[in-house]
């Protein structure tokens, strides 16, 4: 099916370059008419701002989205963890800002416990007495809680957007992934000093601990590297925990992205890890069968530190979409997974799993890959696999996000429905589900609603993927290159972000859409392939005009490096600011800057916004750029992005900090 489909692509290919030229002669003289207007009054604002500092201006857009939701009243859980006789479970409640405190006994809240800033995620000693909670922002925080009395005990420092703590099984030590430093803080729990840090690759943003302490198992979210590469994944980062070093990557298979969860089997044989397996290679041409996005667990031996298999989750006509949490029973028989976009339960039966993969092989022995070494597999293309091994639980609530196994109970939290469900697995298959509200029930806004529905694959045709699985993480990009029909075929291009993309129209790398509102009905008709109700489009703009952008790691207190501020000098002289104009850092205008190429040769690109681009790598349309420096200077060989070949090493790194510290 697929090499029908790429032929029948390739003869489109030759007819691509005419219509791409014809398709801006198509808009309205009217549609024209008024770009040029709003082009102009934005460069009469863009002149009066000009001496406003950017990093001021990223920090005035923070407080003017924030503004609006601050009569927002929801709990949002993202994390939980259980006491070791199961009698109480702790809920991190992020935009609430506060730690539940849940008697599973009772079925009911009995504490809350604040905290600075949005809990990001929970670690609890083996006695219960202390438990540590990451605090997000630029400057974390570590808040360690004494649970006997509820409250505070010291606040800790971390880096730049804590979360997935994890205590050694000693308690010694805690291990806490820094987000947007790519980095991992090892803590002296006794002294309550930083001991070291150690480099993951993208995005760390899940982690667990073998039981014997020896190794820590560390989850990049996203893809580290150009998208034009052989193979683009998220990886997983093995630490040698005996000696707080970095051993190894593992790599996932191609298209992997979107890795939200870790966890380790209780007996230690197996590490698990969810995320989302692409299928970017091929034109986004329809949806049956995983066609675009798969959902998918990879198990990894946690003694050889290999990758044994990569499953899909999904079903072949049904997809399962956005797999999230990860937890194993206490006797390792099975793994627990949640689907934050259909708000579903899988129940694998590890054993039979683990079998089948024995036997799947012509070799018919297990044995776990070698460390970089692959066995030709082809089961991360069966959709069948898990059939009858695993069983698929319908939620309560929407957005299930955590997770926690208790005895024969599993307790989900749900994130948009400020909610948990109950499952009760004693009488497998048939499974008792009870709907607890974690707190008052508050009606949801538009923007609220939006969020939902940007995470939510049920507007999608089969529930394949939502919009979370292209726009991970807040709406912003998987760092994957897509062959979107929008444009033609044969000419992929990068995920972009949707911050701001409200506030800069036209939408698109090319800008094909005149705006963001055209773009995500757009969206909705031809990548979920669905009709959806106008006011669910409405919403999802909604949602996407309060996004806030996240201060720069490039930024020292907020303010710019030294570099930088050399850097800034450069961006004026370079000639960046012609395009990179005002507080938002474009001219909304498309120019030839020199980079296309194959069918996209000589062919304009509209000018993106700098806000936030530390975070939206790889660069350039195509995603060939891996780096800031390398866009500069590979990628820019006739100054038309700048005039930067008359550069030195030393400015070619100036130049790249002002631009990443926006």
């Amino acid at each position: 099916m697929r090499k029908r489909a790429l032929l029948s692509a390739t003869k489109t290919l030759r007819h691509e370059k005419e219509r791409r030229s014809n398709i801006e002669q198509r808009m309205s003289n009217v549609e024209v008419l008024r770009r040029r207007a709003f082009v102009i009054h934005y460069s009469l604002f863009s002149s009066l701002c000009a001496l406003v500092p950017s990093w001021l201006w990223s920090l005035l857009l923070c407080g003017s989205m924030a503004s609006g939701l601050a009569a927002e009243q929801y709990l949002s859980p993202v994390a939980m963890v259980a006491d070791g006789a199961g009698k109480t479970l702790y809920i991190a409640e992020a935009t609430a800002r506060q730690v539940a405190v849940f008697d599973t006994e009772t079925a009911k809240v009995t504490a809350t416990i604040r905290t600075p800033t949005e809990p990001t995620g929970l670690a609890l000693t083996g006695d219960g007495t202390l438990l540590y909670v990451t605090c997000a922002g630029p400057q974390g925080k570590i808040c360690v809680i004494d649970t006997r009395q509820a409250k505070l005990r010291r606040t800790l420092p971390a880096g730049h957007t804590p979360t997935a703590p994890v205590l050694s099984p000693d308690g010694e030590f805690l291990y806490v992934c820094n987000r947007f430093g790519n980095e991992v803080s090892v803590i002296n729990t006794r002294e309550g000093k930083q001991v070291t840090e150690i480099l993951a690759l993208r995005e760390p943003v899940a982690a667990a601990i073998t039981p014997d302490g020896k190794w820590l198992y560390v989850g990049n979210l996203l893809p580290h590297g150009p998208a034009k590469a052989d193979s683009v994944a998220c990886n997983v980062s093995v630490i040698d925990a005996g000696k707080n070093m970095f051993d190894r990557d593992i790599a996932l298979p191609n298209g992997s992205t979107g890795l939200h969860g870790v966890t380790v089997s209780p007996d230690g044989r197996f590490v698990f890890v969810s995320h989302i397996l692409a299928r970017y290679t091929v034109p986004t041409t329809q949806l049956e069968r995983g066609w675009i996005n798969t959902n998918a667990i990879s198990i990894m031996d946690a003694s050889r530190k290999g990758r044994i298999e990569t499953v899909l989750l999904d079903d072949v006509d049904y997809g399962a979409a956005n797999p999230w949490a990860l937890a194993c029973t206490s006797d390792s028989k099975y793994l627990c997974v949640t689907h934050a976009g259909i708000h579903e339960l899988s129940i694998i039966d590890v054993e039979a799993l683990i079998k089948k993969i024995k036997g799947y092989r012509q070799t018919g022995a297990y044995s776990a890959y070698s460390p970089g070494a692959e066995m030709p597999s082809d089961i991360p293309n069966e959709l069948s696999f898990l059939y009858g091994l695993r069983s698929r639980v319908k939620l309560l609530g929407k957005g299930p996000r955590a997770l926690a196994v208790v005895g024969q109970t599993a307790y989900v939290a749900e994130y948009f429905t400020d909610s948990m469900t109950a499952v009760d697995m004693s009488n497998m298959p048939r499974f008792k589900t009870t709907s607890i509200a974690l707190g008052p029930k508050q009606e949801m806004t538009a923007r609220r609603r939006g969020e939902m529905l940007f995470h939510d694959a049920s507007i999608c045709f089969q529930a394949w993927q939502s919009c979370a699985s292209c726009h991970p993480s807040d709406a912003r990009a998987d760092a994957l290159n897509w062959d979107l029909l929008n444009d033609g075929l044969g000419n992929p291009k990068n995920t972009k972000s949707l911050l701001l993309a409200h506030k800069t129209p036209s939408a698109m790398i090319t800008g094909i859409r005149e705006t963001a509102e055209v773009a995500v009905r757009a969206g909705i008709r031809h990548i979920h392939f669905a009709v959806r109700p106008e006011e669910e489009a409405a919403a999802i703009d909604e949602y996407l005009k309060n996004l806030k952008p996240v201060p720069s790691p490039y930024l020292r207190d907020g303010k710019l490096s030294q570099s930088a501020r050399r850097g800034r000098k450069l961006f004026q002289s370079a000639g960046c600011a012609k395009c990179h104009e005002g507080p938002l850092f474009t001219d909304m205008l498309k120019h030839d800057v020199g980079t296309g190429e194959g069918l996209d040769q000589g062919l304009k690109f509209d000018t993106p916004t700098l806000i936030e681009v530390w975070r939206t790598a790889p660069y350039l349309y195509d995603g060939r750029a891996a780096t800031m420096e390398g866009l500069l200077t590979t990628y820019n060989p006739q100054d038309k992005h700048g005039v930067t070949s008359n550069l030195t090493e030393d400015q070619i790194k100036d130049l790249a900090a002002f631009v990443l510290s926006q």
